[in-house]
């Protein structure tokens, strides 16, 4: 039977109290890690997002990276995190005509992604009017990450797409349905669960959820949350601000321990499926939020970071899947 196997990482940003390069290396080094996916930080100039980086900052994550052993799993970009139309619905998103956006973000994703030698980038399946059905929105949804996946294929780069509150793809039916219209080999999902218990479901219609990404799942991202005893479904907008009860995988409401059971058999199919593309692996990438997180980002602190790892560890070691941490070999070789 084939091994069945994951390579952890996560973004690196929630771990450091500044988000300095030094504090996010330093701490993921320290937890045993060797990849991280890049969003928010400061290479001597500030806090930035990482579509902000100049070439010189670039050059600065890239040798600093390379002094803690780290390797850039994926690109954190907000891709996607834009209005679909020029509609004033009272939320704050911004809207840029698509073709600028295409030529310029997303362009410039694209470009950031061959710099950090990383062949996954992380985006999002657009903001529709807020009151609207996000179903109505699908095909104009369709079309424009059709295009995305085209501009990422031209540089053999995959382009994840994550389910989230909010967006067109909000829920894995919606995300799974945009995915088959779209299509592409530059297209992957990416299952969170922690997004979608969020809005009120049970740890059964998470799974459900699942099921329904399952085959379009090209990796994960690692959060949960637990619902406090008042808590309701949400029918409408999700205020991603007031979200304050996100846990590590083993402590919360999605059921990670079912899904990533189930997830165990889908592996080594996945893992060659990927390689195929350049890619080396089934990423299950941290983003767990546990001292907080909103629309563009979260924070752990570097011990939360570390309870957040060691949860996933255990419910990884519980439902039989591999995966690696440095080892006192690791320190012998770089000697």
């Amino acid at each position: 039977m084939a091994e069945a196997r994951v390579i952890l990482s996560g973004f690196a940003d929630e771990a450091a109290i500044d988000k300095t390069a030094e504090q996010q290396f330093a701490a993921f080094a320290a937890l045993g890690l060797q990849y991280y996916t890049i969003r928010f930080i400061d290479a001597g100039n500030g806090v930035k997002n990482v579509m902000k980086l100049t070439k010189a900052e670039i050059s600065q994550v890239r040798r600093l990276q390379d002094k803690y052993g780290l390797n850039v799993s994926s690109l954190g970009s907000p891709i996607g995190k834009v209005k679909l139309r020029d509609v004033d619905d009272g939320s704050p998103n911004a809207f840029v005509p698509f073709p600028q956006y295409l030529k310029h973000d997303v362009a410039k994703a694209c470009e950031l992604a061959d710099a950090f030698e990383t062949t996954l980038i992380r985006g999002f399946s657009f903001y529709p009017p807020r009151q609207d059905d996000p179903a109505l929105h699908v095909p104009q949804t369709v079309e424009q990450l059709g295009q995305i996946a085209d501009a990422c294929h031209r540089h053999d780069l995959t382009f994840g797409l994550e389910v989230e509150a909010n967006l067109v793809g909000r829920n894995g039916e919606l995300l799974a349905e945009i995915y088959h219209r779209v299509n592409h080999p530059a297209l992957v999902l990416i299952f969170d669960a922690g997004n979608i218990v969020t809005q009120g479901l049970t740890a059964d219609e998470v799974y459900r959820q699942y099921e329904a990404m399952k085959a379009g799942i090209g990796w994960m991202h690692i959060k949960d949350y637990r619902h406090p005893v008042s808590a309701r479904r949400v029918t409408g907008h999700l205020d991603e601000a007031a979200l304050r009860h996100f846990v590590p995988c083993d402590q919360g409401d999605s059921g990670h321990e079912a899904i990533l059971r189930d997830f165990r058999e889908h592996l080594p199919k996945l893992e060659r499926k990927l390689q195929k593309r350049g890619i080396p692996g089934v990423f299950l990438d941290l983003e767990p939020h546990v001292k907080g997180g909103g629309q563009f980002g979260g924070f752990s602190g570097p011990d939360g970071m570390g309870v957040a790892l060691r949860g996933l560890c255990r419910t990884l070691d519980y439902v039989g899947i591999e995966y690696r941490l440095r080892d006192f070999g690791d320190i012998l070789a770089s000697r």
